[in-house]
């Protein structure tokens, strides 16, 4: 049993090709929920894993296990893949991924022009957290001769000077004809490493997904209970620990969320057993929870951690924070009353600004926050009718 090590996002503008390659390089399509199948695009986050492997023989790298030379290939490592949605309405969505990989895949097609818009607000949420380690991927080669290719690279070369990807390699490819994958492969295992982990520091899971798993018409007796998804940022967690979450659920209305504090009853990542999980990969946490509390990714953006060792709930936030300079749209200096999107780890809640002072905004929240102050916030402000990224900034 081998846990993934770390977790890679794929970012890039929509209809760029993040969905085709994870296929590609983990024979998974994650875009499997209902509307993601009638639209084409991808909504919620998707995730899947990819074993790498590296035959001697050859001394090239690959996704399979047996080398197309016939030599067995040794492996290497596990990667978890989040693939993030492009289109414009979904940022919020690509924010909160952010606070759980570890770098990137960034993607940029060759048949279009560079920049489009989605991939300069992808690269500026890489900007902005800092994620440096980025491999660039010029998608879909086969559909352009060759030249286009080249005068699309050297666009692309622009586009990333300044950034936290100047430096990047840019490998391009084609997802259709398997072309350059192998290379794509090696650019990951040498440029993505994995960041030191503090195994002794305080459990702190954060909550991607959740799930009921139980399908309509089971028998009481059979019922599971629910099913929580995210990755382990720091510490450890077993098979048997007693766990606290963090907010919980808010029994009457205008009342706090009280946390929920169960027992893990099983760990899985993908089809792998797991006894313990630690940081790196998407695990699957399963307990006794009343599933119709975990149905819906219902506790997305809450924090799992062990009982008393969380920070505490909050409705009301301060956020020292820095505009973001931004060319294609105004970003004039925050206002009173103005409402807001928050992003804090993997949660997302809007709030309107109740005060304004030396860089500091005060926000009152709809839905309660953990007060977790060495995460980065991220800010966006309401555009026509799409929230756009506005500011970063840090609770205080």
């Amino acid at each position: 049993m081998v846990q993934a090590e770390i977790n890679i996002g794929i970012l890039g503008h929509v209809d760029h090709g993040k969905t085709t390659l994870t296929e590609k390089l983990t024979g998974k399509w994650t875009g499997t929920h209902s509307e993601e199948i009638k639209r084409g695009i991808s909504i919620r986050l998707g995730y899947a894993e990819m074993s790498v492997y590296f035959c001697n023989k050859c001394k090239r790298y690959s996704v399979k296990e047996k080398c197309d030379c016939g030599e067995k290939a040794e492996f290497k490592r596990k990667i978890s893949f989040i693939d993030a949605p492009g289109h414009e309405t979904l940022m919020t969505t690509v924010i909160a991924a952010s606070s759980i990989i570890d770098g990137a895949l960034f993607l940029i097609s060759a048949n279009e022009e560079c920049p489009q818009p989605q991939t300069t607000e992808h690269l500026m949420v890489l900007n902005s957290i800092g994620i440096k380690n980025i491999v660039v991927v010029q998608t879909k080669v086969d559909l352009v001769s060759k030249e286009k290719a080249i005068e699309n690279y050297k666009k692309i070369k622009e586009f990333l000077k300044g950034t936290v990807a100047e430096n990047a390699p840019i490998i391009p490819i084609s997802a259709t004809y398997d072309t350059n994958i192998n290379k794509l492969v090696e650019a990951i295992e040498t440029t993505i490493q994995v960041p030191k982990r503090d195994a002794h520091a305080k459990l702190k899971m954060f909550i991607s997904r959740s799930f009921d798993v139980n399908k309509p018409g089971t028998e009481i007796k059979n019922l599971k209970g629910g099913v929580i998804g995210g990755s382990v940022v720091q510490g450890v967690l077993h098979v048997g620990d007693e766990i606290e979450i963090k907010p919980g659920i808010t029994r009457k209305e205008n009342e706090n969320p009280s946390p929920i504090v169960c027992k893990v009853e099983s760990l899985r990542e993908e089809s792998e057993q797991l006894d313990e999980a630690k940081p790196g990969g998407l695990i699957a946490v399963g307990t006794a929870i009343d599933p119709a509390l975990t149905k819906s990714d219902s506790l997305v953006g809450a924090i799992i951690g062990y009982k008393g060792e969380l920070p505490e709930v909050v409705s009301t936030i301060k956020i020292k924070y820095e505009m973001i300079k931004r060319k294609d749209i105004e970003n004039p200096p925050l206002k009173d009353s103005e409402i807001l999107a928050i992003n804090l780890n993997t949660a997302t809640t809007v709030g309107v600004i109740v005060g304004l002072a030396k860089g500091i905004a005060t926000v009152k929240l709809k839905k309660p926050l953990v007060n977790d102050k060495s995460a980065r916030v991220a800010l966006s402000r309401k555009v026509g009718q799409r929230w756009r990224l506005a500011g970063w900034g840090q609770l205080v």
